[in-house]
């Protein structure tokens, strides 16, 4: 197959949609938890959780155009600057799942499909307690993209909670985590440890062409 540009634009919108987001391959699968002025909480499944820089910690995600009736992770991140990520693991992928339907902003998605709200002291949003991986975010910066109306949403990690387990090695092992990723729109995988390799330095690097 060869779609061009113009191919593509054409295309049925869900037919485009699963295709432009399975092409880039397995991402991670988080539930990004955040909470209003109410105090109402809120859940939601994100494929887009990228890694910005180490020092500081800092990890982005795109949020879709807010609406009348979804945009509810960014509005409550905007309102409080506070916000969790946390991992996707098999046993409620299911769960995990619905919480992108559009529920109304005062129903939380945590009660609605059936997970814990868990909160740390001095931090303001709810973490996922079933989940092994989670992470405390402060925003840091909005940064809109015109071109589609989406938002570019970076955090730094104020709290890292996972397994001791889980570093025994100085890698964390996400196999061994079960920690699970996304293609398209609604289609999931388990994560399985292939390879390890040292780090690279240049007078390390093997011939390849012998």
């Amino acid at each position: 197959m060869h779609y061009s540009n113009k191919d593509i634009m054409e295309m049925d919108r869900v037919e485009r949609l699963k295709i432009i987001n399975s092409i880039t391959g397995i991402k991670p699968a988080n539930l990004i938890g955040t909470i209003d002025t109410a105090q109402t909480t809120n859940l939601a499944v994100f494929s887009s959780v990228i890694h910005l820089g180490s020092q500081p910690p800092l990890l982005g995600f795109v949020a879709r155009p807010k609406t009348e009736d979804s945009g509810h992770t960014l509005r409550n991140i905007e309102e409080n600057g506070a916000y969790t990520i946390n991992h996707i693991h098999p046993d409620f992928i299911e769960r995990a799942h619905y919480t992108s339907a559009k529920f109304d902003r005062a129903v939380s998605e945590f009660e609605r499909c059936g997970f814990t709200e868990e909160f740390i002291q001095d931090f303001e949003a709810p973490f996922v307690k079933e989940s092994a991986v989670k992470m405390g975010m402060r925003l840091k910066e909005m940064i809109p993209i015109p071109l589609n109306g989406t938002t570019l949403v970076i955090g730094e990690i104020a709290h890292l909670v996972l397994p001791d387990a889980a570093m025994e090695t100085g890698d964390i092992d996400l196999e061994q985590l079960q920690s699970t990723g996304i293609s398209g729109l609604n289609s999931y995988y388990q994560l399985k440890k292939v390879a390890q390799h040292p780090y690279v330095r240049v007078e390390e690097v093997p011939d390849f062409n012998n």
